[in-house]
């Protein structure tokens, strides 16, 4: 119809677009997420790992960096494959020398590429020190696909709904459990990097690492998973 209407200098053709129209379609209504990861789940995985090692299905070593791996996640939330995967031992090196440990994410380690500050909880400081020594700075910290390839083969049931667990269950955690122990809204979406790209946050808001941590440890300070 609009093509006729330029082509024959005549408006009527406008007139029957009206009729044209594709009936819009109603809205489904979405539903809250059924995944649900609590707190027993993450100590489920970290038994896996302690059990498994103990059947030598895994070795010493790798124990320590999958217990290491699912405690950061947990904690931190940060993206399995954008963040997790990338992050190099010098990273963790560099957060560890200072009195409130805070990681420092690259802008390139983020899959909306936002560079952020990630607080290293105490009990996940205590697992990656002993994972740092005789390591080159450049170097992955966590054993990413073997963890992933292993969590797969184990097939751990999620305890509060019909699913298995897999990495992208660790950042599900931290949202999920900080609503339990009411995280601050702010400084849950600077270190998850939820909705941080509007002027708000790229033009005015500029944290400092240590209010980060401090901020963070409120709430997470208490949290502790039975291994």
């Amino acid at each position: 119809m609009k093509y006729l209407t330029k082509t024959t200098f005549d408006t009527r053709y406008v007139a029957f677009e009206l009729f044209l129209e594709k009936p819009k379609r109603p809205k489904e209504r979405k539903l809250i997420t059924n995944r649900i990861v609590a707190k027993e789940d993450i100590e489920n995985v970290l038994k896996a790992i302690r059990q498994a090692e103990h059947n030598n299905e895994i070795d010493h070593n790798q124990s320590l960096q999958f217990t290491a791996l699912a405690l950061f996640g947990a904690y931190t939330g940060q993206r399995s494959y954008s963040t997790i995967k990338r992050l190099t031992v010098g990273q963790f090196k560099e957060a560890l020398r200072n009195e409130s440990p805070v990681l420092r994410v690259q802008s390139d380690q983020d899959k909306i590429r936002v560079e952020h500050y990630c607080p290293l909880h105490p009990r996940v400081a205590e697992k990656i020190v002993p994972l740092l020594d005789g390591r080159v700075n450049n170097e992955p910290m966590f054993a990413h696909l073997a963890f992933e390839r292993w969590a797969k083969f184990k097939k751990i049931q999620l305890t509060r709904s019909n699913f298995r667990f897999v990495l992208g269950d660790l950042r599900k955690f931290a949202e999920q459990w900080g609503d339990v122990i009411g995280w601050n809204e702010s400084n849950r979406a600077y270190i998850l990097t939820h909705g941080v790209r509007g002027v708000e946050w790229t033009h005015y808001r500029h944290l400092l690492p240590e209010f980060v941590y401090d901020v963070y440890m409120k709430n997470w300070n208490d949290v502790c998973f039975v291994q």
